[in-house]
């Protein structure tokens, strides 16, 4: 009995050791195919994939910025209002705003350049509570369209970030691991070209 026992108890942790990842391969693919950061390339290029958890709403002059909505120059050339959820004002965060495309899209040798830093933004308030270590830069895309990025980084604790050291040839991916910040909580892009170019279109 006891065998028996064993034996059925180990057709069902087989049976559920099969079906919990097959469940997870369904999430993961319907992911895929919806995530705007996967189709527009943000995880991939800038970021790696992770899971949102804080609510992060960017807007410029009160328009709100959803992935992959298209801003002229002209509309982002003062720095956005930055909404950060959270649980209390004792959890602290890094917004990085960063563009991949630099120079051009199909030839980004300089990735990423940095356009904007600020730390310890405690949760539940807005970027203008933080400290701004990388003042804003107004985004001036010159060649194709270019995704502008808004990344959102848990801190372990205030005033443990370090200023990077250029904003050229930045990368996300190596300055949060540099300061201990670990993957994104969230993550929002807009895309810009030129203005002559866009009204053309």
């Amino acid at each position: 009995m006891q065998l028996r026992h064993l034996e059925a108890k180990g057709s069902i942790a087989l049976y559920f050791h099969c079906s919990i990842p097959l469940f997870l391969v369904a999430l993961i693919m319907a992911r895929l195919s919806t995530d705007p950061l996967i189709i527009g390339r943000v995880i991939g290029d800038v970021l790696d994939s992770f899971i949102p958890t804080i609510k992060m709403t960017v807007t410029y002059n009160k328009k709100q910025v959803y992935n992959g909505h298209e801003f002229f120059p002209s509309t982002v050339s003062t720095r956005p209002r930055v909404e950060i959820g959270g649980a209390d004002m004792r959890s602290f965060y890094t917004l990085i705003m960063t563009d991949p495309d630099v120079p051009g899209p199909s030839d980004p040798y300089l990735r990423e350049h940095l356009h904007w830093m600020v730390t310890d933004i405690p949760g539940t308030t807005n970027a203008s509570f933080g400290n701004v270590l990388v003042s804003y830069e107004v985004p001036k895309p010159n060649i194709g369209i270019h995704r502008f990025v808004f990344v959102l980084l848990k801190q372990k604790r205030r005033q443990c970030v370090t200023p990077p050291s250029s904003r050229d040839h930045f990368n996300t991916r190596k300055f949060s691991a540099e300061n201990d910040l670990g993957l994104p909580v969230a993550a929002v892009y807009f895309n810009s070209q030129r203005e002559t170019a866009a009204r053309r279109r």
